[in-house]
């Protein structure tokens, strides 16, 4: 029976490594509330996903300036890794070639916060459903959740429910969700979240978002009943969290138990 994989990720801005409190990414930096700032480069942590096999994970560009740092990353693990951030219909292909496996659209999907469906369905044609996958990282919004854009600021008209799943999943092969209001917080993750992500989506998910120990694999796994993914950030030792050994993520990923 399959299990719930611990997937790894490489924020990047400003051109470096860090672990960010979700909710505070504005234009300006002063609001800016940061967990981690590795001395290390995005090259060292592909690597070390690489040389652990651990496929899956994701290369965020959190606003400018993290190009370069992100083409190394491919560079370091051609196929190994999805690219998120700043993707559209004009670069995504250009980001394949770079050497990522999938990109990651959320933004462009939503012109002027609105759903376009037209964009979703014309970028799936272009490189393939089985090389997109679609952000749905999301706020809270009264009992359920809001798609959030722009760096998780501004708050999109799409909802997230079983309508909005299905009709996307028929154009991507996963979805990424960070739940914004409880990333980098380490103060648990959104369980309803997880749960409804599991019983909804027919294609893979990726949660993000509050992890704050190795039993948050076990509890995404029960939550999911195995079919959503959980990437852990701020908790984890190799981003200076206390929480979560990286060593323990890798053995969970081979055996499915603590």
């Amino acid at each position: 029976m399959t299990h719930s994989q611990f997937r790894p990720c490489i924020d990047l801005h400003d051109g470096q490594v860090k672990q960010i409190v979700g909710g505070t990414l504005h234009d300006d930096s002063a609001d800016l509330k940061t967990n981690f700032v590795s001395t290390l480069s995005s090259t060292h942590y592909a690597q070390l996903y690489r040389d652990h096999e651990l496929s899956g994970g994701h290369v965020i560009k959190l606003g400018p300036g993290n190009e370069q740092a992100a083409i190394d990353a491919l560079q370091a693990w051609p196929q190994g890794l999805q690219v998120g951030g700043g993707i559209t219909i004009d670069n995504a292909q250009l980001w394949l070639d770079r050497g990522a496996s999938k990109v990651i659209v959320t933004s462009w999907l939503f012109p002027h916060g609105s759903f376009s469906a037209d964009r979703l369905k014309t970028l799936s044609g272009l490189i393939g459903r089985d090389r997109l996958v679609v952000d749905l990282s999301c706020r809270c919004n009264g009992d359920g959740w809001v798609v959030a854009m722009d760096r998780w600021q501004t708050l999109t008209d799409m909802r997230i429910n079983r309508e909005t799943i299905q009709m996307m999943s028929e154009f991507c092969s996963e979805f990424l969700v960070h739940a914004a209001d409880v990333e980098g917080l380490c103060g648990g993750i959104d369980e309803k979240l997880v749960e409804t992500l599991g019983r909804l989506s027919p294609v893979p998910v990726t949660y993000a978002g509050g992890a704050s120990t190795i039993a948050d694999l076990e509890l995404v796994n029960r939550l999911s009943n195995g079919r959503v993914d959980l990437t852990i950030g701020s908790a984890l030792d190799i981003f200076g969290g206390k929480g979560v050994m990286f060593a323990e993520c890798v053995e969970w990923n081979k055996t499915g138990s603590l």
